[in-house]
């Protein structure tokens, strides 16, 4: 029996904290996704390297797109990695720029390398226990799920597909299948260079100049943020910018309203918040008493499968709470009704374009403030009052537009990132409309334009005004101050600049 004397407690010296943790991860897919420059890579090798030496009965099987590409990139790195350990007398790793890609240990476990363009050789692999895919940006789902089959080796130890990629595309199947919800048995990673403390000073000053030469490159390619192809209505690098913010800061809570209910209504005073970390209810900033918000609905319809809502702050225009959720139609509109209660009785605007179930629910339960729009009788010609929000051909445009220079102006107010991921597959079609693009939803970002657009019927509070000393406007300012409505006095201040919001 071979003595393997390399010291695994070291690990910790060897390898970027971001990823330690991983080490003991059985998850069936690790999904390690970032910038350049990160160490996913080599965090990648050090695991197969570690596990080659601990573990038996392994045949690894590591992949790229193209197979002319492994010798220079994975294979290279294995190898440096094994080097690195002094631990190379314990493997036979082949040599010479024709040789071909494989690499055994002493314990009879192996390694091999393959492309997947090189399709008889395969065929040719068996008895696969775990995989690494590498770039796995370029591969299709296709080859995706063929591999996921082929990883059926017997072996005592669990068994991995490991995927390391940069993400150029916010529409690639990989942000669907692992990241737009939760998979079964899948343990996900987002990693910068900023997480990596062994990266060359050099290397990082490279990656750090793009700050200013291509700010939109250095948000794809150097943060791992999502990249766009194509042209987008939402301004690309802002949204960008602020995604990454927001990466790593958590939500206050998530969760889901209980309540109990009757016949006719929900019961309020059984309302009561649940925490719980796959709810359908995402809260960024909680209920303050006395302050007015704002809650507007986006229902499922035209190709969507998304009931979502989201709550505003009124006086800071501050997106306080999400909701997105696969609902039956009561269920949304009975959480819809718990959120809007749970926020001091919100203003409540429901698009009504697919369905006015959840609205005339909210009437039946005789709920007290319910958006207003005027609608002219095509006999009578008279205006009248219907509750609702309706999404046509002038409003659509309208409340998209002003969702955008809310972006450009306060992108600062935002803080879902699937909403804001949703304004990076907004595009026009050929025919000039704005439209997510296919294979994408704008279900958050609808929502939340309505719910923009419908705060004025609700008060805008005070609490901006009591955070400043009005006795240091000029004198010609506080004029207007007091003669504007007091409804409009905090966002006089806020256009001056002399206070901020939230």
């Amino acid at each position: 029996m071979t003595t393997i004397d390399v010291d695994l407690t070291e690990l910790p010296n060897l390898t970027p904290q971001k990823f330690y943790p991983l080490y003991w991860n059985e998850s069936r897919y690790m999904v390690l996704m970032g910038g350049g420059g990160s160490g996913k890579s080599v965090f990648i090798t050090q695991k197969i390297v570690t596990r080659m030496l601990n573990e038996t009965g392994h045949r690894f099987l590591v992949l790229r797109k193209v197979a002319k590409t492994l010798r220079e990139s994975v294979f290279a790195e294995i190898k440096k990695t094994i080097y690195r350990w002094g631990v190379q007398d314990l493997f036979t790793i082949p040599k010479g720029a024709t040789s071909e890609l494989h690499i055994t240990c002493v314990n009879g476990n192996e390694i091999l390398f393959a492309g997947l363009d090189d399709v008889e050789k395969l065929k040719s692999i068996s008895g696969v226990t775990s995989v690494w895919i590498e770039e796995a940006s370029e591969i299709s789902t296709e080859d995706y799920r063929q591999l996921d089959i082929r990883m059926r080796g017997k072996s005592r130890n669990y068994k991995q597909m490991m995927i390391s990629f940069n993400p150029i595309d916010i529409n690639h199947w990989l942000k669907k299948e692992f990241f737009d919800q939760k998979k079964p048995n899948a343990v996900t990673k987002h990693s910068t260079y900023l997480d990596n403390p062994f990266l060359p000073d050099e290397d990082k000053a490279v990656l750090e100049a793009f700050k200013h030469s291509d700010p939109y490159f250095y948000q794809v390619y150097c943060l791992g943020e999502w990249g766009v192809l194509g042209k987008t209505i939402f301004p690309k690098q802002i949204v960008s910018e602020r995604i990454a913010y927001l990466r790593n800061r958590q939500p206050l809570k998530r969760g889901y309203f209980y309540y109990d209910h009757d016949d006719t209504k929900v019961l309020d005073e059984s309302i009561k918040w649940v925490d719980d970390s796959a709810g359908a209810i995402t809260i960024y900033e909680d209920t303050k008493p006395n302050l007015p918000y704002v809650l507007g609905g986006d229902t499922a319809g035209e190709g969507s499968d998304n009931f979502t809502g989201h709550i505003i702050n009124n006086t800071t225009g501050n997106q306080a709470a999400v909701l997105k959720q696969q609902y039956d139609e009561i269920d949304y509109a009975r959480q819809m009704y718990c959120l809007a209660k749970y926020y001091n009785t919100a203003l409540v605007g429901i698009e009504v374009n697919f369905s006015t179930y959840p609205l005339r629910k909210f009437e039946e339960w005789k709920y007290p403030k319910l958006y207003v729009r005027e609608v002219q009788d095509s006999y009578t010609h008279k205006l009248e009052k219907r509750f609702g929000f309706l999404t046509g051909k002038i409003t659509r445009p309208l409340i998209i537009a002003n969702l955008v220079t809310i972006v450009k102006e306060s992108v600062h107010l935002i803080n879902d990132i699937p909403t804001l991921e949703e304004m990076l597959t907004f595009v026009k079609n050929e025919n000039g409309r704005a439209e997510a693009q296919d294979g994408a939803h704008d279900d958050l970002l609808m929502g939340l334009a309505i719910t923009y657009q419908i705060r004025d019927q609700q008060s805008y509070g005070h609490e901006m005004t009591e955070k400043f000393d009005l006795s240091k406007l000029p004198e010609d300012l506080r004029e207007d101050y007091w003669n504007a409505p007091a409804d409009k006095r905090p966002y006089l201040l806020k256009k001056w600049g002399l206070v901020k919001a939230g």
